[in-house]
């Protein structure tokens, strides 16, 4: 199972699934959607931090938060 977590810098993504609980509603808000596209912007130092384009918005997300959600490469 790939994650968000395992995406290296510029590369694109489809969002497959995550356990709703696990991801704060704000990502929702934001378009963290199940067929929403994301790329990896940036990593900050320690990988944590994950900086991501998901459909023109721009997020930073936690790797904790990161490696619940599911992906798969395009």
């Amino acid at each position: 199972m790939l994650t968000i977590a395992d995406l290296q810098k510029g590369q694109n993504a489809i969002i497959k699934s995550f356990p709703l609980e696990s991801v704060p509603l704000k990502l929702l808000e934001m378009g963290c959607l199940p067929g929403n596209e994301v790329e990896l912007v940036q990593q900050a130092p320690f990988n944590d931090p994950l900086y991501l384009n998901i459909n023109g918005s721009h997020l930073a997300i936690r790797k904790e938060t990161a490696e619940k959600i599911e992906i798969q490469l395009k």
